[in-house]
């Protein structure tokens, strides 16, 4: 048996099987055309919003990005406490594949953001609550990875992440819940009522409320679980192939 094929046998009870292969593939073409849905409905079934113009479809992307990235994070706090719980590797590889495309995904939120805040608030950044509790956010997940790195330990690294992993979802819920306690923040709020001074919000009409809710959907439902899974698949065979280094 040569290293590819060995490479293939599964290292764990989650390494996915051929039927689990399959399915994991047709979600992903599903995904690819769940994308398209929402990237048409998006960019040319809504209507151009009369006061941002164009530039208002960039919240289709950038609040489903952030429905994605809690879901994703919200999958790592299960896998830390499902692997605290049961100390099985296949756990903490769902919390490290939930972090990964959490913050890819929370990268995507932030960016988006600004380029929108760029023609709406005349500037990339302003140190306005929403903002600032979402960069807090990705530097949060960005120490994650850092503190899984800095630590040789296997062990210990799976146990000092789980626990990370779980206590950083508060960053999450408080990137969520700003804009609704407090009354000073200038970003609007699309889901939910706006505050009084916020600068760039939209009138939610139906043809928003239905781009909003297909991509916030796909986002949530398709590309963030089937990103996680994939991860997951690649982390099994980095163990396998550190198994194989070490025979060899």
């Amino acid at each position: 048996m040569n290293i590819a094929q060995r490479l293939e046998q599964p290292v764990a009870a989650g390494q996915a099987a051929p039927r689990a292969t399959l399915i994991l593939r047709l979600l992903t073409g599903l995904t690819i055309a769940g994308f398209a849905v929402g990237a048409y409905f998006g960019l040319i079934a809504a209507g151009t919003d009369v006061t941002q113009g164009n530039v208002q479809r960039i919240f289709y992307f950038h609040v489903a990005a952030f429905s994605a990235c809690s879901v994703a994070f919200a999958a790592a706090v299960f896998g830390g406490i499902a692997y605290l719980r049961t100390r099985s590797p296949r756990w903490d590889h769902l919390a490290l594949a939930g972090v990964e495309v959490g913050f890819f995904l929370s990268l995507i939120t932030l960016f988006t953001g600004m380029v929108w805040a760029r023609p709406i608030w005349n500037t990339w950044w302003t140190w306005d609550p929403r903002l600032t509790s979402a960069a807090i956010m990705v530097l949060t997940y960005a120490a994650y990875l850092m503190l899984r790195g800095a630590i040789e330990n296997p062990d210990k690294k799976r146990a000092m992440a789980a626990v990370y992993g779980v206590l950083a979802f508060g960053t999450v819920i408080f990137t969520f819940v700003i804009i609704r306690i407090r009354p000073d923040t200038i970003h609007p709020t699309v889901i939910g009522s706006s505050p009084g001074n916020a600068e760039g919000g939209f009138a939610m009409t139906s043809g928003i409320t239905t781009a909003l809710g297909i991509n916030s959907f796909v986002w949530s439902v398709l590309i963030a679980p089937v990103l996680v899974w994939w991860r997951i698949r690649l982390e099994n065979r980095v163990e396998r192939a550190n198994q194989l280094r070490a025979e060899l």
